[in-house]
Parts: structure tokens; C-alpha cells; sequence
């Protein structure tokens, strides 16, 4: 008889929360739930180039804007980010390859595929970005959020989109920069993949 891995509670709750649609993008175990841009209202992206994968960096920043707490309220956020880059930047898509929420999902922004616009020109190119949403300069962000994105990160790393050896590095060490805010960055520096 096989055993099926069971998710954990607060992944579990947010499906509910969502009405149970939540989807994967590809490997559920590995990747736990990654909410896809037509849960969270994201319209077609008009990006065409495509990352040459694997990547070697993971490329870790903060929106410095508002918090969410539920996935209602993490939906409404990343709209709100899409909606800045898009229409104020004129950019072609959100700028991040994906978005942490507060409430532990992980968001899709342009996904593992396409070449992210996050820590500039020479980055864009050879790194996944990775947002948490939320101003963490002075406050940490919850603990299942840093699970949602070590668990992204060890998933890119299984789909062979990440390279084993990827480093890890904040926004401000790609670019002048707070991002990803004092909290946060001491948190990452000791997470296995940092460097600076």
C-alpha cells in the first residue's frame, strides 16, 4: 500500500483558503504549492527571453512595500507589484521570478523559465529572484515564509534549474541597495548556499 506525503498544516490551510485550487507548478513534492499567476489574477506576460538554465545564483530581495498575511490579502499584493511594474515601469511582466507571501506560498511571478528584470542588468541573466513581500528592515519575516522560500530554492535545485553549487546572495550585494532589508539579510547569510 503506498503512503501518500501529507502537507504540512499551514500549506494545508492556505489551500483551503484558496477554495482548494491551489496548483503546482510541475513537482508537488519537491516544490510544495506555488500558486500560478491565474490564481492571483496575473494577465499574459509579454516577456520572451528565456534564462539559460541552470543558473548559478538565487537572487534573494524585499519589496519594501506593504505586508500580507492570508492569501486573499497575498493575491491582492502581488496584483498591486504586477500592476507597478507593468503599468508605472512600463516593465513586461512583474520583475521577480516569484514572490514569498507572509502566509508561506510561494506566488509565480515569471516563473523558473524567463529571464527576470530584479538586480540589473548583469544578474538578470544568470539568477532566479526571489521577493519576500513586505519591508524588512526593522522586522523578520515569519517563519513560514523562510520555509517557503528555502523549500523554492532546494526545488529549483531538484528540477535542475538552480545548479547544485548555486550561490545565494541578498539584492544588496548585486546592487546599491537596503533590499533585502537588515532583518532579513542576516537571516539569509546563514542559510548554506550565501555568499557574499
Amino acid at each position: 500500500m503506498s503512503r501518500r506525503r501529507a502537507l504540512p498544516a499551514g500549506a494545508l490551510l492556505a489551500l483551503l483558503a484558496l477554495g482548494g485550487a491551489a496548483q503546482t507548478t510541475d513537482d508537488t513534492a519537491c516544490c510544495g504549492p506555488i500558486v500560478p499567476r491565474s490564481e492571483w489574477g496575473g494577465q499574459e506576460s509579454n516577456c520572451n527571453q528565456n534564462l539559460s538554465l541552470p543558473v548559478s545564483f538565487a537572487v534573494v530581495s524585499h519589496t519594501a512595500g506593504s505586508t500580507c498575511e492570508s492569501p486573499a490579502s497575498c493575491q491582492q499584493q502581488v496584483r498591486n507589484v504586477h500592476h507597478y511594474h507593468t503599468q508605472t515601469l512600463q516593465w513586461c511582466d512583474v520583475g521577480y521570478n516569484f514572490l514569498i507571501g507572509e502566509d508561506g506560498l510561494v506566488y509565480e511571478g515569471r516563473g523558473w523559465h524567463t529571464k527576470g528584470a530584479h538586480s540589473g542588468p548583469s544578474w538578470n541573466p544568470i539568477s532566479i529572484g526571489i521577493t519576500f513581500m513586505g519591508n524588512y528592515m526593522e522586522r523578520e519575516p515569519p517563519a513560514r515564509a523562510l520555509r517557503a522560500a528555502q523549500n523554492l530554492l532546494a526545488c529549483g535545485v531538484a528540477r535542475g534549474v538552480l545548479r547544485p553549487i548555486y550561490q545565494l546572495k541578498g539584492h544588496r550585494d548585486a546592487q546599491r541597495t537596503l533590499s533585502p532589508g537588515d532583518q532579513l539579510y542576516r537571516i539569509i547569510q546563514k542559510w548554506p548556499h550565501y555568499h557574499d
